[in-house]
């Protein structure tokens, strides 16, 4: 088994080092415009690079050990649909979704590359804020060979203003260019379904709504509501009743 359940930032911290001073050797399949932290990534899971971008059969696994598939996705899983899809009957599928706790914004001039500001994101991430990713794939959350791990990790994220802007905003224009991993500092493992029990605070009473969860889990109540519906799509709570217009919630009683 190459993935544990503990984080080892030594290891992350030599990955990281490698991957940053140019001395691993990818062996292509698309991967020389791999970002920092999806190469970070594969070289903290398996240093190994015999075992990367393996094709499997009409896909390319980014590590395969000839057990376990590990996936590697920064963002949009449905992107990882097809995938699924196709490896899950007959592998162990590892997902990893590295999520930034920390986050610094580094602009940097497009012409020169000089840096003209960082700030610090005020936002901590965690797993609260990685959960819309997961409706994306919610058919394959049951799946007993499918494993997420949601590395936590302090990053700097450098953006180019280079008059680009994008549909959303009408800002300054700029588009990020790489984000690059500074510390690991913890990662969410869900290896069956029973691990999202740990998304629900200790402290919730035995019933509770969507205020209880956004109160005690500390988040705000749209991440709150959607951590409910997620785990009410999968299983994990169950709907009793209505106190006014919000659902009463409980844990099923089977697990």
């Amino acid at each position: 088994m190459v993935i544990s359940d503990r984080i080892d930032k030594r290891r992350f911290e030599e990955a990281r080092i490698k991957v940053l001073t140019g001395n691993h050797d990818p062996h292509g399949f698309g991967t020389l415009a791999e970002k920092t932290v999806h190469a970070v990534m594969k070289q903290y899971y398996l240093p190994n690079e015999d075992y990367h971008e393996v094709p499997i059969g009409n896909y390319i696994a980014d590590i395969y050990t000839g057990e376990e598939i590990i996936e590697i996705q920064n963002a949009n899983f449905g992107h990882m649909r097809d995938k699924l899809a196709a490896f899950l009957p007959e592998y162990q599928v590892y997902l990893v979704y590295p999520f930034p706790h920390k986050r610094w914004i580094i602009w940097l001039d497009a012409e020169t590359g000089e840096v003209k500001e960082k700030n610090l994101v005020r936002m901590t991430g965690s797993i609260y804020h990685a959960l819309p990713e997961f409706f994306r794939i919610k058919a394959y959350l049951t799946d007993p060979n499918l494993h997420i791990r949601v590395p936590l990790i302090d990053m700097e994220e450098y953006r180019l203003l280079d008059g680009k802007r994008s549909k959303r905003s009408k800002k300054i224009g700029s588009h990020r260019y790489d984000r690059v991993p500074v510390e690991l500092v913890d990662e969410v493992v869900i290896d069956e379904v029973r691990d999202y029990l740990q998304l629900l605070p200790y402290d919730l009473p035995e019933e509770f709504t969507t205020a209880d969860m956004a109160k005690t889990a500390h988040i705000n109540k749209y991440l709150a509501q959607e951590t409910l519906k997620l785990l009410y799509d999968i299983g994990i709570v169950a709907r009793v009743g209505k106190r006014g217009k919000a659902y009463i919630y409980r844990v099923y009683e089977e697990l």
